[in-house]
């Protein structure tokens, strides 16, 4: 093959080499909504249509394709976190955000696991973790201020609770697809000031619920 040949294929190798890219990502996606993140990467790698050689070679590890997959349910949930952040009411607020995130988790067992374990090799979600902690904070301190939350209560009380109700989700929704609005309200009404009694021990700090969660990804 001379030079001139060569150079003719390159045009071709390159798209199928980005074809083949795509169609991992799109059987990733829809394998880890199935699954869960811990779904065997020879499984995406059939529903694809291409040889674990090739997935490698796209996405060398399981948290490159995981990244690649969840950049943008991470922006969503940037973006809601915005909004959130945007409404007067800090109670609504809470409330506004939490429902979406929770509209996510319900729909996605790959995004369940995202929520409830940090995966800090993987830059946009470690950004998502860090940015929704942040918002949380925020919204926790408006709701303090406005009257409406519980004194005693820190933004890492609401991680900490919810995540294990984020796990609980897919049996929820085998009773009834929406279900999980029911508990959902049931574990924020615990915060609001209204139901305040003293708390008898105190809260873990942040660095402590960090590592409980990066813990989780590394089991």
């Amino acid at each position: 093959m001379d030079t001139g040949e060569r150079a003719a294929r390159q045009p071709s190798r390159r798209r199928d080499a980005q074809r083949n890219r795509e169609a991992l990502a799109d059987a990733a996606r829809e394998v880890f909504a199935e699954q869960g993140l811990d779904a065997a990467l020879d499984v995406i790698a059939r529903r694809a249509g291409v040889g674990n050689a090739t997935l490698y070679r796209h996405f060398p590890t399981r948290e490159d394709l995981i990244g690649e997959v969840f950049a943008g349910a991470a922006a969503m949930i940037v973006e809601a976190g915005e909004e959130a952040l945007a409404i007067e009411d800090a109670w609504s607020a809470i409330e506004r955000y939490f429902g979406r995130i929770f509209e996510l988790v319900a729909a996605n067992q790959g995004f369940n696991d995202l929520v409830t374990m940090a995966i800090p090799t993987v830059p946009v979600l470690a950004e998502m973790s860090a940015h929704n902690a942040g918002t949380v904070g925020t919204l926790v301190a408006r709701a303090q201020e406005q009257g409406t939350m519980r004194g005693d209560v820190v933004s890492m009380d609401l991680l900490f609770l919810l995540g294990p109700l984020c796990r609980a989700v897919p049996a929820a929704a085998a009773l009834r697809p929406d279900l999980w609005r029911r508990y959902l309200a049931l574990q924020l009404d615990g915060f609001r000031s209204r139901a305040e009694h003293p708390l008898p021990v105190p809260p873990v700090g942040t660095e402590r619920l960090d590592q409980a969660f990066a813990d989780l990804w590394e089991a």
